[in-house]
């Protein structure tokens, strides 16, 4: 066994291009830290992200903290800075996303038990706050990543990567919900 490299690499990245179907978008409200953001941006650029809506105090994906661990990846994403949660809102709607919204609340799902097969958003909250009320409201559904340990939530950046995976995962799965 060997790892891939170079052409084979490409192939294998190029194979799983092929059966994403589906546009995903992100949504930040108020993730202030540009470590975080600049490692959404790269987990979002892995998994085949096409638009970032950032929201209030939400950290600028160029700026140098982000790029750190961004490197550049950026520039696979349509970033667009959004006045209010009602403007990222319907920009996300227009393009044609269902906004769902990833928190812990007394009606959320499991996030693996909505059906995410379709153009999904995801959006998020604030580092310490979450969502607010507002963003909440306006979200066409929530939900949240089940958790087994001591710690009582995901680090966002985290917790985006492993919701952006579980689009693509349930877009990858056959339509009895068996993996191919």
């Amino acid at each position: 066994m060997q790892q891939l490299g170079g052409t084979a690499l490409k192939r294998l990245n190029r194979t799983w291009r092929r059966r994403a179907t589906m546009q995903v978008g992100l949504m930040l409200q108020d993730v202030e830290s540009p470590f975080n953001v600049g490692a959404i941006v790269r987990s979002a650029a892995v998994l085949g992200v096409d638009h970032l809506y950032l929201i209030g105090r939400s950290a600028d994906p160029t700026t140098p903290k982000a790029q750190k661990l961004a490197m550049g990846t950026d520039r696979y994403l349509q970033v667009r800075g959004c006045g209010g949660v009602r403007e990222a809102v319907d920009a996300a709607h227009a393009d044609g996303y269902h906004v769902v919204g990833l928190e812990l609340t007394d009606t959320a799902k499991p996030l693996h038990e909505l059906d995410l097969r379709r153009d999904v958003c995801v959006a998020v909250g604030n580092e310490a706050r979450g969502m607010s009320t507002e963003m909440l409201n306006a979200c066409d559904g929530v939900g949240y990543i089940p958790q087994l340990g001591k710690v009582g939530s995901f680090n966002v950046a985290s917790a985006v990567s492993i919701a952006t995976y579980e689009v693509r995962r349930q877009e990858w799965a056959d339509p009895t919900g068996e993996d191919d």
